[in-house]
């Protein structure tokens, strides 16, 4: 569409983002129009607005957004039909009712009328999705639409240490107009939260991979036991580089996901378009793929009579398919995609996983594909083997980062937008610096300035037993090295929960810890996290392994004796 108009491609999320802001908040394509300017911006998002709605129309689609506004507007149009769906749910339960926009408010409002009955969890200080339209202050707008409402404070944190929980409310404690709470828990003191101030970034990720990769080999900790947290992806790239030369296994939370790999977004393109042939959108990725030999002129031909006449692609190309304006060749190539699909569609299917099967085999693109993207195809096809087609969808389109996170000895990397719901014994917390914890743009406004504070708020309460956050003077970000000061939320720690040390270059590791072993050969059958048995110290875990040949060595972690040093030639081990 921004194509088509005209418009600065790289403009995509940004219109996205307000074309979904305009959607949260009940405002139609036309009302936009009406209201907006005549130029500037405003006037490309309006037409982009349109566009937008008019193809998601002949795709016969809605987006995620569409759902909750055109429902709301069913509801105002035909009171019948909201009576009957009032009548159908006596009871609703709304969970972080903090993330809730004004049309998810306003549908809460309309299935529960006046009689209805509701209970809504929520919390104002975790309210951190205010740039996808979430209003905090829907929960003030409970209490007076709904005056009868009991509110019960839950206030024991059984998650935090005090340490922990104190330095978390120092932090949201100066947000104005937040609801007083007192947060109290009862699972002792704990370790003080230990803040780090570096010379550099890098040295900062280096420390950081040091401390994780003590800690495991001690055996205080998994590496899936600890999580790292950062404001912006940028910052991850040098914290990746210690890690890899530790030999500690990551994540990236957010990064390619299952659903994400081009292989699985074909194979689904192929189901969406075989379900509703109508799906633009689908048509568009798998029409030349495998490739039919359907070239740029034919699609063009297609788009254009599609546009002429009103209709989806789909159509457009049967009836394409019988007039004479186009050749026999494209004409037969055409046809044969138009079969492929309505053969596929038309069969009665007993889950998702049949009608992928049939897919794989008749649409021929797998036959190109390395054996890694079969697998991951055919793993597809595995999870939706006892699911209806219309149920694997729906799921499908609400995947998160999270669904298909494995559960491997894995450290997890993710920014602070992806930490709302989890937790970890130990966090980490880089880069806590003015213009990145709080972000620069903060400084705009004070509400901004309250949005970054429930970030840090959310970052800090992830963390059950052990918080460490750390900063470095220098820090390179887009490729321009920076100086940088400590960040104004680390002041109002209190001293008496938080102690802070500086780390200077003389007491930072400069090198990987372990350059001088040699890495285990990749044949070895013991590997890092697989369980051994020794006949005297019975089932334990491998932390590391290193050496080769006759030397290989490995260092288990054994419950009852603790961390034992072995070579492998002498030790008697087994996998179990």
């Amino acid at each position: 569409i921004l194509r088509e108009l005209k418009i600065y491609e790289a403009l995509y999320k940004g219109v996205a983002s307000r074309i979904s802001m305009l959607k949260a908040n009940r405002v139609s394509p036309e009302a936009f129009v009406s209201a907006g300017d005549s130029f500037g911006f405003d006037e490309k998002l309006a037409r982009v607005y349109m566009r937008y709605q008019y193809e998601l129309k002949r795709s016969n689609a809605l987006d995620f957004d569409d759902i909750v506004m055109l429902t709301n507007d069913l509801f105002d149009q035909f009171p019948r039909v909201l009576s009957k769906y009032r009548d159908s749910f006596k009871y609703i339960l709304i969970d972080e009712f903090q993330d809730t926009n004004p049309a998810q408010y306003a549908l809460l409002k309309n299935m529960v009328g006046k009689k209805g009955y509701f209970c809504a969890a929520a919390d104002d200080d975790q309210s951190i999705f205010k740039f996808k339209g979430s209003d905090a202050g829907n929960i003030s707008r409970l209490e007076m639409d709904f005056p009868k409402m009991k509110v019960l404070s839950l206030e024991q944190n059984f998650r935090n240490t005090e340490n922990i929980l104190s330095a978390s409310l120092s932090i949201i404690a100066k947000n104005i107009s937040r609801k007083e709470k007192k947060m109290w828990t009862d699972r002792g003191k704990g370790e003080k939260v230990c803040h780090y101030w570096f010379d550099t970034d890098v040295e900062e990720a280096k420390y950081i991979a040091k401390v994780i990769k003590e800690m495991y080999l001690k055996g205080r900790a998994s590496y899936s036991d600890i999580g790292i947290f950062f404001r912006v992806n940028i910052q991850a790239r040098f914290l990746e580089e210690a890690l890899k030369s530790e030999r500690i296994p990551y994540r990236v939370v957010g990064g390619s996901c299952f659903y994400l790999k081009k292989e699985i977004k074909d194979t689904l393109a192929y189901m969406r378009l075989c379900v509703n042939p109508h799906d633009n959108v689908s048509l568009r990725r798998v029409i030349n793929y495998p490739s039919r030999g359907i070239g740029a002129a034919t699609l063009n031909k297609i788009e254009s009579e599609a546009k002429k006449n009103d209709k989806s692609l789909f159509v457009a190309i049967k009836d394409i398919c019988k007039s004479k304006s186009i050749s026999a060749a494209v004409k037969e190539k055409l046809s044969g995609f138009v079969n492929l699909i309505e053969s596929i569609e038309k069969a009665k299917y007993s889950s998702a996983g049949q009608i992928l099967k049939r897919i794989i085999d008749e649409a021929g693109y797998i036959n190109n594909l390395d054996d890694e993207k079969v697998k991951n195809i055919y793993e597809l096809v595995s999870s939706a083997e006892h699911t209806s087609i219309a149920e694997f969808l729906d799921e499908i389109s609400l995947k998160t980062v999270w669904d298909d996170a494995n559960t491997s000895n894995e450290v997890s990397l993710m920014t602070l937008h992806h930490t709302k719901g989890v937790e970890f014994p130990i966090v980490f917390i880089m880069g806590i610096e003015e213009g990145i914890v709080p972000y620069f743009k903060a400084n705009k406004s004070e509400d901004e300035m309250h949005d970054e504070r429930r970030l840090f708020y959310v970052g800090l309460t992830r963390s059950k037993d052990m918080l460490y956050l750390t900063g470095s003077a220098k820090r390179r970000l887009y490729s321009k090295i920076q100086s940088q000061e400590r960040s104004r939320f680390i002041k109002e720690i209190p001293a008496e929960c938080c102690k802070t040390s500086e780390k200077s270059r003389e007491n930072v590791v400069k090198g990987p810890i372990m350059t001088k072993v040699k890495k285990i050969s990749l044949n070895s059958k013991y590997k890092t996290g697989c369980r051994v048995k020794h006949p005297k110290w019975g089932v334990g875990v491998v932390r590391d392994c290193y050496g080769e040949g006759e030397d290989l060595k490995v260092m288990v972690n054994f419950p009852n004796v603790g961390i034992k040093r072995l070579a492998l030639k002498f030790a008697q081990l087994e996998r179990v």
